[in-house]
């Protein structure tokens, strides 16, 4: 059967369960802007990053670029669901933690920012606020992470992110296509990014996103990208490995996310040559998927390293099947984000998030976006 007819059939029989989809979404997204549910708002700052289709645009890094842009002036917390933790309700995350406690995003949170940045996960994003401004009455700002559709809370900042590789225009509702939530609702952020840009986007390219995203009055579009730093060890038994030495290796790419085709192609520019086995994301590793990575790294010739994502390290680190040998080996690489524009539009961008945090001591809406 041909890919065209493989397509065709696929549409009919995922259109109807998508047309549902977007129908209670969109039911769901009226009655909240009609006042038949209700959204509930606080008095101190909160700041929503989040997206409106299904994983890779980067929320984490992007989360972490709000955090260490507040935490020096304001005390700030982060809150997350804690995705796959086997644990259930509020609870504050410790360094020293064990993922399956509260998920591998926030702990890698933790483990970065430590004592500078309260992080916590809960469910219930309304029970999670409730209970740290308990914990910390002191507390400046509330950064939600993957929020945009828990719309029981209304923050005063919403920032949505949209993965350039998967542009919303072109997509549908979930079954069929890989969006949450009707293209339209882009209109309730404040913040529009483009993420996973490459560095040099061209002014044209920059324009056609702008047209495509419908960016209206009230909002603020920018664009980042991914700036990959040097390897770090994920075990205390690693030596030192840097970009320079990496030319020269052969590398085993593990990674547990939900698009990893970035990550891989960084590695193939960066070493000698590159063996990628993929997981899905948040992928719990098992004995047998550390035999499979032991066997496929034995057969490889030297030099050779093992190089994971930062957020699959966080989940590696207390993996019990894991042997000292391949430890030794194991890397991950860290990442941060790079806004795509020049110095004065950067401060631009960041200043409107320190604003909003510094002139809303109680609730207030940085924009009226009222349609």
């Amino acid at each position: 059967m041909s890919t065209r007819k493989v397509g065709f059939f696929r549409f009919l029989l995922l259109w109807l369960p998508s047309l549902i989809y977007k129908f209670i979404g969109d039911m769901r997204n009226f009655m909240y802007e009609n006042g038949i549910l209700k959204s509930k708002e606080y008095d101190l700052p909160i700041i929503s990053v989040g997206n409106i289709s299904v994983g890779g645009t980067g929320k984490t890094p992007h989360v972490e670029y709000v955090l260490r842009m507040l935490k020096s002036d304001f005390k700030t917390a982060m809150l997350s669901r804690g995705y796959k933790r086997k644990t259930r309700g509020f609870r504050i995350v410790e360094a020293d933690d064990d993922y399956t406690l509260c998920g591998d995003e926030p702990l890698q949170v933790k483990r970065k920012f430590g004592d500078d940045v309260v992080v916590a996960v809960c469910e219930s994003r309304t029970e999670g606020v409730e209970k740290l401004r308990e914990l910390y009455p002191d507390l400046n700002v509330i950064v939600l992470d993957d929020a945009f559709q828990h719309r029981r809370i209304n923050p005063g900042l919403h920032m949505l992110l949209i993965n350039y590789d998967y542009p919303i225009s072109k997509d549908h509702v979930l079954p069929l296509g890989r969006l949450r939530e009707s293209k339209s609702n882009v209109h309730r952020a404040h913040l529009l990014v483009y993420s996973n840009c490459p560095l040099k986007l061209t002014p044209i390219e920059r324009r056609l996103l702008t047209k495509e995203v419908g960016v209206l009055p009230y909002q603020h579009l920018s664009f980042t990208s991914v700036l990959y730093e040097d390897p770090k060890p994920v075990f205390s038994n690693a030596k030192k490995l840097n970009n320079d030495r990496l030319k020269d290796c052969n590398v085993l790419a593990v990674t547990g996310i939900a698009h990893p085709e970035n990550f891989v192609d960084m590695l193939m520019q960066k070493s000698k040559g590159v063996v990628h086995i993929p997981f899905s994301d948040h992928h719990a590793f098992s004995a047998s998927d550390i035999a499979r990575i032991q066997k496929t790294y034995d057969e490889m010739g030297a030099p050779k390293v093992v190089i994971v994502t930062e957020k699959d390290a966080v989940r590696l680190r207390t993996n019990k099947f894991l042997g000292d040998k391949i430890k030794s080996s194991m890397y991950y690489i860290p990442i941060k984000i790079e806004l795509l524009c020049d110095e004065e539009e950067k401060k631009m961008f960041n200043n409107q998030i320190i604003s909003y945090v510094r002139n809303n001591k109680r609730y207030n809406k940085l924009y009226n976006n009222s349609l």
